[in-house]
């Protein structure tokens, strides 16, 4: 299994190539729609990349779970509701929910999509396999 920072340099890698971004704004903290600005187009191409840089799978919506945001359970007035919150927690435990889980808006959600979000997750694929 690689490192730690092995697994950064290749998403950064992956980051760098999907997004067209410098090496020295892909960090752990960059979100990727705030600081790298990713758009919804190039979430795929980033699971494409990052399928191929590990030789992994990832499932629709297991890494990005942009799905949760149109669930009237999960949501109302803009709002993640306990039992939204609970099924995020669920489906991405590879999250920081720290302090998105103190102001639960939808429109803080992307901010959980950082370089150190998706290290987490693919650690999590590789020491699954």
């Amino acid at each position: 299994m690689p490192t730690k920072e092995e697994i950064f340099e290749k998403v950064r890698t992956a980051l760098e190539d999907a997004l067209g971004v410098d090496e020295e704004d892909v960090t752990p903290e960059a979100s990727l729609i705030g600081d790298l600005e990713a758009e919804s187009i190039d979430f795929l191409d980033i699971i494409f990349r990052l399928e191929k840089a590990f030789d992994i799978k990832i499932p629709r919506g297991e890494l990005f779970p942009d799905n949760l945001l149109n669930d009237p359970n999960y949501v109302v007035d803009g709002k993640f509701t306990d039992e939204g919150l609970q099924q995020v927690r669920e489906r991405m435990p590879f999250a920081d929910l720290e302090e998105f889980s103190k102001n639960p808006e939808v429109q803080n959600f992307a901010n959980l999509f950082t370089v150190q979000m998706i290290c987490r997750y693919v650690e999590s694929k590789l020491a699954a396999s």
